[in-house]
């Protein structure tokens, strides 16, 4: 159940045949409009994201501090039919406005995760289009990254321990992958990419699959490294997560 928020502000827009509207952090942004969501209206102070993911994804220089920019992409089976429009079920169920709220939730829960800043949809008809602002880490690395260059000196333990204390909170990540979850130079960690991402009453079976998830991720992206290198890493995550899990952190 994510909280009220009463630091969040709403402002409606029109943009060509489509209406929207703009949910945003008022502690952050005076205001908000649609260029906010456009790399082009960004020019030369938005750039690319070239690790993980569908693309569709820019770090932007702003005003307001370095940011990062995602406009929500299909991929597999589903993006035949559409790369960037999903169905329309009201404003609340955008995956742009889940997400705001969710990582609002999960901040205030002192849980490591980037702020987000504004979220927009824009509705035609039956489907819209998404995008969410947030807060950019800075010099941080991926555990995918981690582990293609460190091998076993990659931090497996600290990856346990933050997904325990996640998942004591309650989130059920939609897609924990090795490119989502981050640590910097002093190994703190932070977990990213929350779309689709709900909480929960903590249960073993979404934990497990969770974790499955990001072994699945880490088999996909061990580059020059075996499979058993790759399984003994991972247990020694498993373990540590177990440990954490059961002393309630």
């Amino acid at each position: 159940m994510v909280s009220f928020d009463a630091t969040e502000a709403l402002t409606p827009y029109r943009e060509g045949r489509g209406y929207g509207a703009i949910l945003f952090d008022r502690e952050r942004l005076r205001q908000a409009d649609a260029g906010l969501f456009s790399p082009q209206r960004w020019g030369d102070r938005a750039r690319p994201v070239d690790e993980g993911g569908r693309g569709g994804a820019w770090f932007v220089d702003a005003p307001f501090g370095h940011s990062v920019l995602r406009q929500y992409l299909r991929g597999g089976m589903a993006a035949r039919v559409s790369r960037d429009r999903y169905l329309w079920k009201g404003a609340g169920r955008t995956r742009s406005f889940a997400e705001f709220r969710l990582m609002r939730e999960l901040l205030k829960r002192k849980l490591p995760v980037p702020r987000p800043l504004a979220a927009c949809y824009l509705r035609e008809g039956l489907s819209y289009r998404a995008a969410l602002l947030m807060e950019r880490l800075e010099n941080v690395r991926s555990l995918a990254d981690h582990a293609q260059v460190a091998g076993r000196g990659a931090p497996w333990e600290e990856t346990g321990r933050l997904i325990a204390r996640f998942h004591r909170a309650g989130l059920d990540h939609a897609d924990l992958n090795a490119h989502n979850i981050l640590f910097d130079a002093g190994g703190h960690g932070w977990l990213i990419d929350f779309d689709r991402g709900v909480l929960r009453i903590p249960a073993t079976r979404w934990r497990e699959r969770n974790l499955k998830r990001l072994h699945r991720s880490l088999l996909k992206l061990r580059g020059n490294r075996s499979r058993e290198e790759v399984d003994k890493d991972y247990e020694r995550l498993h373990r540590a997560y177990e440990l954490a899990w059961g002393r309630g952190y």
